[in-house]
């Protein structure tokens, strides 16, 4: 006769109660989810907390500590917006794009994911990050300082050292984009526990992409790039945006992470 421990049955009957309260709650991986909140806690007492915060509706990325891009595990605070999945297919056509030692500012940074996973992938990075919340610009510099990265807190350009201008190769920006009315629209998680200013893109989506392509002339390299990721059917807004401030862009997409990204190109001769 085969006897079974009680703690692996205890475990398997905490891990069920676990599992219904999220489903309930309406997380759709709930087994998923699980896993990861009894892998994070520390003992018992901050495993009920954890799943009572995700119960709550507060981003498991934010219950975790951490997110997972581009292979990695990004730091994330709670109030502190979340990096999508999405925008891996910009950091993989910025990777296309970066030269040897490239020179990468990421606007608008959030907790730094672009950054760091450009640092990641791409040799002898010279990486600065800039957001308006300080909470953002905290974590940035938790996530790129491996990569000897810097952050800033500032109005997007503004803060950057102006020994950058006309020398940047890749600017990334994951600016706000959702159009303010359909703010209200938004699951709870993104609406609720993320700041609105990482949200809200103005009337159209776009006030803050317009003013980065003002900005980006004045920091980008000949030939150098600007990538900001955007909604299909505000592309050719963008495009329109960029090719009025002197750059010349492209709009790329994916299907499979249902992501657009408008990439404009400095022209190697200003003027071009």
């Amino acid at each position: 006769m085969t006897c079974v421990s009680a703690a692996p049955v205890g475990i398997r009957r905490r891990t069920a109660v676990i599992i219904n309260k999220l489903r309930d709650a309406g997380c759709v991986f709930a087994e998923d989810e699980a896993r990861l909140l009894t892998r994070a806690a520390r003992d018992e007492a901050d495993l009920a907390a954890m799943v009572e915060r995700r119960v709550a509706g507060v981003p498991l990325e934010q219950v975790l500590g951490w997110a997972e891009f581009c292979g990695l595990r990004i730091a994330v605070e709670p109030g502190v917006f979340v990096p999508r999945r999405r925008t891996e297919f910009l950091v993989r056509k910025a990777i296309g794009l970066a030269p040897p030692n490239a020179v990468v500012v990421d606007l608008c940074c959030g907790s730094g994911a672009i950054g760091a996973a450009l640092a990641a992938a791409v040799e002898q990075v010279e990486l600065h990050a800039v957001d308006i919340d300080p909470a953002a610009v905290r974590c940035a510099r938790r996530n790129v300082s491996a990569a000897g990265g810097h952050g800033y807190v500032g109005d997007l350009d503004e803060p950057l050292p102006s020994a950058l201008r006309g020398r940047v190769d890749l600017l990334v920006a994951n600016v706000p984009y959702v159009p303010t009315e359909e703010v209200g629209l938004l699951p709870p998680e993104a609406r609720v526990h993320e700041p609105r200013g990482a949200l809200d893109g103005g009337a159209d989506g776009l006030d803050v992409l317009r003013r980065v392509a003002v900005a980006a002339p004045r920091w980008l390299a000949p030939d150098g790039h600007l990538l900001i990721e955007t909604s299909e059917r505000q592309a050719p807004r963008a495009v329109e945006a960029f090719a009025g401030n002197g750059l010349i862009p492209r709009v790329a997409s994916s299907d499979e992470l249902n992501a657009t990204v408008v990439i404009a190109a400095m022209p190697a001769v200003r003027g071009e």
